[in-house]
């Protein structure tokens, strides 16, 4: 084989990165039908098809995928190279892009990456969005991890692992109760407003189950699909919340708010999820290999 003509591979990373050809064209000031052709010989040069059209969007082949994850390592590096000649990171650093599911726990997210946040020669990025579009930017390696409490579809079309990194049993939480105060969940439940997640959301439905079985009657004050913001609302309102402590450590370490009851066989799950490659980062692999309890320690 000729030996690999490196601006070709350049411009195929660059589609990869946008995942549509006028946005990669635009970015590198060429036009779109001579980035096609650029394209088209490196695939002739590999002699296997590199993307494969969806409608208007581009997906990587099992081939492209495998040239995309080393087209990465060099561009990366040489974009390292070129910062460390201007003066601008330590010859060592490596990039950590991190996707975050924009309904999940801000605290988890903090406890999971705490391990590198003091490590200088990690530059670390944290962008958020919901579940699809994240794994649409992990397919293309926009972003290294996506963090989530949702499990990935199975019927996803590229090559993923799931992680279950964490799980933790939900909570009835609240202000402080009163000296000598008590709760029953069964009998007491029916006296407070509570904050809940939306109908349709599986925590919800099994929170119902528990509900049904045990003869519990509750009324919703709001439905909240969105941790963070349930979080401001148990601490700032005087309702009950269903949740998962990790997402009020702080306001149960400072006695804002207090655990009332466990919810039996109702648990959060906490889902690290990356690319079925050959290449993972160090980084990545150092958190993922932590064990449960230290991530959601308070």
């Amino acid at each position: 084989m000729a030996k690999l003509n490196f601006n070709h591979l350049y411009y195929f990373w660059m589609i990869a990165k946008e995942g549509n050809l006028s946005r990669a064209a635009k970015k590198l000031f060429i036009s779109q039908s001579a980035l096609s052709t650029q394209l088209k010989k490196l695939e002739d040069q590999v002699k296997k098809p590199l993307f494969h059209r969806e409608g208007r969007v581009l997906k990587l082949t099992e081939a492209g995928q495998l040239t995309l994850t080393y087209a990465d390592k060099m561009f990366t590096l040489g974009h390292e190279l070129n910062s460390l000649l201007k003066g601008n990171l330590p010859a060592s650093r490596t990039s950590l892009k991190i996707g975050v599911n924009a309904s999940l726990s801000r605290n988890f997210v903090e406890n999971f990456i705490r391990p590198i946040l003091t490590k200088e020669d990690i530059e670390l990025v944290i962008d958020s969005g919901n579940q699809e579009e994240l794994l649409n930017r992990l397919n293309t390696h926009q972003i290294d991890l996506v963090l989530s409490n949702f499990r990935p579809n199975p019927n996803i079309q590229f090559a993923i692992k799931s992680k279950l990194i964490a799980k933790q049993q939900m909570s009835i939480v609240g202000k402080p109760l009163k000296e000598n105060q008590t709760f029953d969940f069964t009998k007491d439940l029916k006296n407070y407003q509570l904050l809940l997640p939306g109908n349709g959301t599986e925590i919800r439905a099994r929170f119902d189950q528990v509900c049904d079985a045990e003869n519990v009657d509750y009324n919703i004050m709001a439905e909240i699909n969105d941790m963070p913001t349930l979080r401001l609302l148990a601490r700032d309102s005087n309702c009950l919340a269903l949740l998962p402590i990790v997402v009020v450590q702080d306001e149960i370490k400072n006695s804002v708010l207090a655990e009332y009851c466990k919810i039996p066989s109702l648990f959060e799950n906490f889902y690290a999820i990356s690319l079925k490659r050959h290449y993972e980062p160090e980084a990545v692999k150092a958190l993922l290999n932590r064990e449960a309890e230290e991530i959601l320690s308070i």
